[in-house]
């Protein structure tokens, strides 16, 4: 999982409508005989990379954050105006690109054109649409808000110059303004009836409490946003303590004693996202929003199970070649339950120490980093790293995130992993958990797309996220290590499983692609078909080696934000099928880094505008690939 906006809508309309037509950038253009279609052309393409400007300048002010990881100085120093005004202007300016988009003839722009203005046109109907919702009356879960985002600062801005710290100083001084624009949109979703279920938000009151004790009054220099300014001139730091004493400090007090008092007693006691106000084309607008396909609940429902059903098989032939004493001794469910209780309860398959999981990722992560070459043609820039996650939020978090760094501000990449309760951190599952954080999962394709801008892509074209792509992907790279290693290239091993030799460890990628599965299942089940919080639990007990406790917050996070885990599966099977298509029409002429840089090199997209990207390349080699001759 890699952080983000918990709500950022990235698709709305139906996309065979949206994109008809759309085109990968890589095609030649086709030239326009009529008079002077050159110069309308070229009008046309100016105006949408102008619009394309508008809205990314638009989104930075509404993000000023990630205006600052992206090393832009116009809004450092901002924290996110999430009034009534802002939201206004917000539409307003939807609207006004909308209406100019689709006033251009398509067919005056090149096919790389057509796509920009087609993705371009896509948001703004997205964020038209989502105000239907009202997502903004709900900004603060277990997951998400303020009490998250904001103690998190100093590990995801950079303070390299007086301007960055001197912008953070301002920042905290806006603290108590944001928060209390934050409480007013709370309350606005209590009188709605808009609010997250009460089971889920529990924690948040201790995440917001923490930033508020009265030690940090009375010594404002050990509060955790004090620390970038340790260094900083006299002057700044002092205005910081100022801050954190005056608006930090009382912000955060005020809003724990909101969610105690006020917020945590109206919360809803369902679970569904069908329960909330317009609730069913509330969560068909997520899952179009998550997968960006018109699949329906029930189908997704169906395509987990499954799933499920075939994963479960492949399990129970790795635990046939796993040295666990009973296995010869059981029927399949109850081998298969005695096995789950052996990985839940063997200390082997546990650390001592968060330092020692820790290191066991950072080894993981070297001994991946130089297979890399041999699956991509193209690798970004940004290096990347392991950190613990902030102990704050571990409680309620899952086993790890992903943090982009930027090389505009000299942050790097950062795999973020939770040293809670290191009996639920199972050894077993830290080779898929590796690959699909850092590399050559959410690091290497966010990198990417990032340097992508160098290559010609508009720099708007690096802000769309599409979860389905980007969490896809990630999934698909877990995958990869089945082809990594040592053992993967030995050529008389007709068992190689890469990375995953150790049957533990394939286990361990069995269970999380079986993780992802089961998503599927129980995020429709809950929020669409009336399942219980309990019912989700004791599924996914049954179906997986998976703790109690990683359960247990994954449950939760999916109750927090609905539709969101359906994008793993469904981007990672179409990535798959997109490959096998591959592999099997060009034979020997399948290069398997030149697939991933027609997978990877236009950024995060639909998955039909992947497919027609895919589909392009593989036309062209076909044609300029010459076949190999067979052997005699």
């Amino acid at each position: 999982m890699r952080t983000g906006m918990m709500w950022k809508a990235a698709a709305a309309a139906s996309l065979s409508v949206a994109f008809q037509g759309a085109a990968p950038g890589r095609q030649a253009d086709v030239p326009d005989a009529r008079a002077g279609g050159e110069a309308a052309r070229s009008e046309a393409e100016q105006l949408v990379l102008d619009l394309m400007r508008q809205d990314f300048q638009a989104q930075m002010k509404a993000s000023p954050l990630e205006a600052s990881r992206r090393g832009l100085p116009e809004f450092e120093g901002l924290l996110p105006d999430v009034s009534e005004a802002a939201r206004t202007e917000w539409l307003a300016g939807a609207r006004e690109r909308l209406a100019r988009l689709e006033a251009i003839e398509l067919s005056e722009l090149s096919p790389a054109m057509q796509l920009n203005a087609r993705l371009l046109a896509y948001e703004q109907r997205v964020r038209l649409e989502a105000e239907r919702f009202a997502m903004w009356q709900m900004p603060v879960t277990q997951q998400a808000g303020p009490q998250r985002e904001l103690p998190q600062l100093p590990d995801t801005l950079s303070f390299t110059t007086a301007a960055q710290l001197e912008g953070y100083v301002r920042r905290l001084e806006a603290v108590d303004t944001y928060i209390e624009g934050v409480i007013a949109n709370m309350r606005a979703g209590l009188a709605a009836g808009r609010t997250p279920p009460r089971v889920v938000m529990g924690t948040t009151v201790d995440q917001a409490l923490s930033q508020a004790e009265e030690r940090f009054a009375a010594d404002p220099s050990a509060h955790p946003m004090f620390r970038p300014l340790a260094g900083a001139p006299a002057e700044l730091r002092e205005r910081g303590e100022r801050a954190i004493r005056g608006s930090v400090v009382p912000a955060f007090a005020k809003l724990g004693a909101f969610l105690r008092d006020e917020y945590l007693p109206g919360c809803r006691e369902s679970i569904a996202a069908t329960s909330l106000p317009d609730g069913a084309a509330f969560y068909q607008f997520l899952i179009r929003v998550m997968t960006t396909t018109a699949l329906t609940a029930q189908q997704i429902h169906d395509m987990g199970l499954r799933e499920v059903a075939r994963i479960r098989a492949e399990m129970m032939e790795v635990i046939g070649r796993s040295d666990f004493s009973q296995k010869a001794e059981l029927e399949d469910e109850e081998l298969f339950r005695a096995f789950i209780a052996h990985l839940r309860t063997d200390a082997r398959f546990y650390h001592a120490s968060g330092e020692e999981l820790l290191a066991g990722y950072r080894e993981i992560a070297k001994r991946v980093d130089p297979e890399l070459p041999r699956f991509f043609r193209t690798l970004p820039r940004l290096p990347y790293g392991v950190r613990e996650m902030p102990r704050f939020i571990a409680p309620s978090a899952p086993t790890a995130y992903y943090y982009p760094g930027s090389l505009e501000t000299g942050l790097g990449g950062y795999f973020v992993a939770n040293t809670y309760r290191l009996d639920q951190r199972p050894k077993y599952e830290m080779i898929a958990l590796t690959l699909h954080e850092a590399a050559p999962g959410h690091h290497l394709q966010i990198a990417l797309a990032q340097e992508l801008t160098s290559a010609g892509l508009p720099e708007w074209r690096t802000t769309v996220d599409y979860t389905v792509f980007v969490e896809g992907w990630a999934l698909y790279a877990e995958r990869l290590g089945l082809e990594m290693g040592d053992d993967a290239r030995s050529a008389g091993n007709p068992d190689g499983r890469g990375l995953y030799a150790d049957p533990y460890d394939d286990f361990g990628r069995l269970t999380y692609e079986m993780w992802r599965a089961m998503r599927l299942v129980v995020d429709t089940g809950m929020h669409a078909l009336g399942w219980t919080r309990q019912q989700a639990i004791d599924y996914m007990l049954a179906n997986s080696a998976l703790t109690p406790t990683n359960i247990e917050r994954e449950v939760d996070r999916y109750i927090a934000w609905p539709g969101q885990a359906l994008a793993y599966k469904i981007g990672e099977l179409r990535i798959r099928a997109l490959r096998a298509d591959a592999e099997a029409e060009l034979g020997e002429r399948f290069d398997i880094r030149s697939f991933h840089d027609a997978v990877l090199m236009q950024g995060a997209v639909p998955l039909e505008i992947l497919e027609a990207q895919v589909r392009a390349w593989i036309a062209e080699r076909a044609r300029t690939e010459p076949a190999l001759e067979p052997a005699r």
